[in-house]
């Protein structure tokens, strides 16, 4: 494996720049779409296979959803993505890059509903049977009147089948991680530390960090942490099934 960074790569990638444009023209699209009460993350952003609003697309698509309240959302993702993602399709091909991004979105999807369906299961534990039925007949879909439920376990459950999960993210942190894998003695300036962190131990502490959120809920900022780590798992998997396929026909990289 080549662990020599190639450096700037310029914006030549059609994959990356393709998803970064994208992106910002559906954000700009759900913007203009909101201000006339109309909320595009209800139709395409994930919801969880319970939900009435759950469609087949949108482990998708909800990857090409962002806050339209917030342009950090989407500005923070695409950086990534532009930082990282050009020499990832340099090396892979856009091809594989694109593959890639694919997978490990669709795979942080996956994780964030088996998670969902791990919480549900153990909120369900403490109830009794007439108060989930009461939840499934009155306060599913009903995500905005989520008080009218004084049990916190009816609550807590009718949240859960109505959150809605958007954002690159889970593909964004795949993208990290394989650029860890590719070049990981590949020195980045991380804000606000004033010195190079080596690429293989920004990973490391990144996934980490997520790991502690997800478990420990201790943020409180709902952020989808466990989908995060999906997508690194995922990319994981792809990376070694690449790899040992590669060496087989003689490619390396």
């Amino acid at each position: 494996m080549n662990n020599s960074y190639p450096g700037f790569m310029g914006f030549t990638s059609p994959v990356t720049k393709n998803i970064i444009i994208i992106n910002v023209l559906m954000w700009l699209t759900q913007v203009v779409l909101r201000q006339r009460g109309i909320d595009l993350s209800d139709f395409l952003g994930l919801h969880y296979i319970e939900s009435p609003s759950f469609r087949i697309w949108q482990p998708v698509t909800y990857m090409f959803m962002h806050d339209p309240y917030s342009f950090m959302h989407v500005f923070s993702n695409m950086f990534a993505v532009f930082m990282f993602g050009r020499t990832l399709e340099h090396i892979w091909g856009s091809k594989r890059f694109l593959g890639y991004y694919f997978i490990t979105g669709i795979g942080a999807a996956f994780t964030q509903m088996l998670v969902i369906f791990l919480r549900i299961r153990f909120v369900k534990s403490g109830m009794s049977p007439e108060a989930i039925s009461e939840v499934y007949i009155h306060g599913v879909n009903l995500l905005h009147q989520n008080m009218n439920f004084i049990d916190p376990l009816q609550a807590n459950l009718n949240l859960l089948l109505n959150t809605v999960t958007i954002g690159a993210s889970g593909a964004v942190f795949g993208i990290l991680l394989a650029f860890g894998v590719l070049f990981p003695n590949a020195e980045l300036f991380i804000i606000p530390f004033p010195f190079p962190i080596k690429a293989k131990w920004f990973v490391l502490g990144y996934g980490f960090i997520e790991l502690f959120f997800g478990i420990s809920n201790f943020s409180g900022d709902n952020v989808a942490h466990f989908a995060h780590l999906g997508g690194m798992i995922f990319g994981i998997f792809a990376i070694l099934y690449w790899k040992k396929k590669d060496w087989k026909n003689g490619r390396f990289y």
